[in-house]
Formats: C-alpha cells, structure tokens, sequence
C-alpha cells in the first residue's frame, strides 16, 4: 500500500485528488494538509512514502516545505503539484528536492502513474515541461566537473549519460549488451555517489555538468 499525504490550500483540490487517490487499491491517503507548515509537520507525524505538494500556499511555500522534507530522515517521495506553468516553479521545486512534478490540469491517470512511479524509486515530469526542462539545461553553460565525478567507474559514468538521454534500464541494458539487474545496481551506485535523490536529479546533474549534449 502506498501512503499519501495531500497538501494544498484549496479544500476543493483536496477533495478532488483525494477521491483520485483513495479508488485505487494499492494507494490510500492517510491525511491531508492545508498549508506548507502543516505539510511538514504531518509528514514528519504521519511519515507517508509520497507527498503531494502544492506549490502556493501560505504560511510556508511549497518549494520551502519540499526543502524541509528533503532533507528529512526518513524523507518522503514529493510530487509537486502546481496550476503555474513557470519555470521557478519547476526548477525550484526540482532544486528543492522534488522527485516529481505535475501541472494541476494533467490526466488523473498521470498523477496515479506519478505516485506510483515515485514510490518505486523514480521520477516523473509532467510531459507538458519535459521539452522546456531538457531545453534550458541543455542552454545552461556546465558547470565545472565536481569530484563526486570521479568517484564513478568507466561503466558509472555511461550509465549516468544514458539516464540523462532518457532510456529506460532495459533500454541501457541493450546498449551496453548487460542484464538490467546490472544496471539497476549501477544506476543506485551512481545516485548514490553523486548523492542524488533520483532519476529526475541525475538528468539535471548530467546536464549541469556538461556530460550530455
């Protein structure tokens, strides 16, 4: 069972995601939250394995809560969930250690496969930001190389490149001629190395640092 925890600061919202969430049998939400404060205060309370965040709410922003749970022990899996298409939102909320992020107008299926998706581990960008997300990485100038990067092996670092070009680990599996347990074992490696969070934080460090075109 996955345990969710919602927080935004309109009722109505709650009321809608809440009824998305709690039909499915393998996720059950377990409380609700109506502002940043209140969102971290629960999670840390209750200790659900994902939390979906609003990003404008008073007392304390969203970015600013993801931010506090991030850095957590045991931290929550947060999906930001915003109705603003700007990218402060998107890359405050990457940066501030979101493991998703999803506009408020997207399919319900996609929030499922989101939760989903973020409590197996992974990440999910809402396929409306994905093109913008990968455009203004690739435009940054890299940053110079960190040692963290030489800490990966010859096989980490194509790992890492093939994460930040999107393929999936079967896919990496099938270009590097290895079985995909391999690679899931290099792909935890290599977060676990650079001390990233999740697939989504690989691809942006990938990019930030100049390792893919």
């Amino acid at each position: 069972m996955i345990h969710v925890l919602i927080a935004d600061d309109q009722e109505p919202v709650r009321e809608a995601l809440r009824l998305v969430l709690d039909g499915e049998p393998d996720i059950e939400v377990v409380d609700e939250a109506a502002n940043g404060a209140e969102a971290v205060r629960k999670a840390l309370w209750r200790r659900p394995d994902v939390v979906v965040m609003d990003l404008r709410m008073p007392h304390l922003d969203g970015i600013a809560a993801i931010h506090q749970l991030a850095n957590s022990e045991p931290a929550p899996r947060v999906l930001a969930l915003t109705t603003f298409d700007l990218d402060e939102y998107l890359f405050g909320a990457l940066r501030a250690g979101a493991a998703g992020f999803l506009l408020k107008d997207s399919d319900p299926e996609l929030l499922l496969d989101a939760v989903r998706a973020l409590h197996a581990g992974h990440g999910l960008i809402d396929p409306q930001v994905t093109g913008r997300l990968i455009s203004r990485f690739a435009a940054l100038s890299p940053n110079p190389p960190t040692h963290e990067l030489d800490l990966l092996t010859p096989r980490e670092h194509e790992v890492l490149r093939h994460i930040a070009r999107g393929l999936s680990n079967a896919e990496i599996a099938d270009t590097l001629v290895i079985e995909p347990g391999t690679v899931k074992t290099h792909v935890a490696r290599v977060l676990s190395k650079l001390g990233l969070r999740t697939r989504v934080h690989a691809v942006i460090y990938a990019y930030e640092h100049g390792l893919v075109d």
